[in-house]
């Protein structure tokens, strides 16, 4: 019994160590079909190996199109996904044993506009590590919110992780989508940038 029991701890510590050792090249390479649909692994593994060498050559996703490896660390990777996406992958570490992986998916809209997931190490979604900003929380005069409801539909934004310090910026993109008319109406009245810092556990807006 008792060596039963050393061999679960060994095992643990091995996962954990696995976990801790977790890069944004392998989470790359192990996502489910479900995160990466137009890429299968052999061909996420391709392009890893055509960035490291140097290659321009482009692979082959289920849409027909051309995908590239972009941009690649230990902590965050970038794929051109589509002519129209583009995809950030990045791997923080948290307070517990299990790292967490950010996918950030950016189309181009008229602006571009990005959306971000968040799973465990073991690609399980996780909820409550951020939390998607409102149209208020871009406000810079609180009062005039109704006057900018009118003028924006809603919110273009693109993200950005930077792991050198742990912070996730998002762009307001209106000026891109909106006429200049009709942008100058809420011109200084709508933040052009907020920045979230993750603290170990979840992203936090910064001040």
């Amino acid at each position: 019994m008792k060596r039963y029991f050393i061999t679960l701890s060994l095992l643990a510590i091995v996962a954990m160590a696995a976990m801790a050792q977790l890069t944004a090249r392998t989470a790359f390479a192990e996502a489910p079909s479900s995160v990466f649909p137009l890429l299968d692994k052999l061909t996420r593994l391709d392009m890893i190996d055509y960035f490291e060498a140097g290659s321009k050559v482009e692979s082959v996703n289920a849409l027909e199109g051309a995908s590239a490896v972009t941009s690649l660390s230990d902590e965050s990777l970038t794929v051109h996904l589509t002519d129209a996406s583009d995809v950030q992958l990045f791997v923080v570490p948290t307070a517990k044993s299990d790292a967490v992986i950010g996918v950030i998916t950016t189309v181009a809209t008229p602006g571009h506009d990005s959306s971000l997931a968040l799973y465990s190490g073991r690609w399980k979604r996780l909820d409550g590590l951020f939390t998607a900003p409102k149209l208020a929380d871009w406000l810079t005069d609180p009062r005039r919110s109704a006057e900018v409801e009118i003028v924006v539909p809603f919110m273009l934004t693109s993200y950005l992780y930077n792991p050198a310090d742990k912070t996730l910026t998002l762009t307001n993109n209106l000026k891109g989508f909106l006429s200049d008319d009709i942008y100058s109406m809420v011109d200084g009245l709508v933040r052009p940038s907020l920045v979230y810092r993750w603290d170990g556990n979840r992203f936090v807006r910064q001040k």
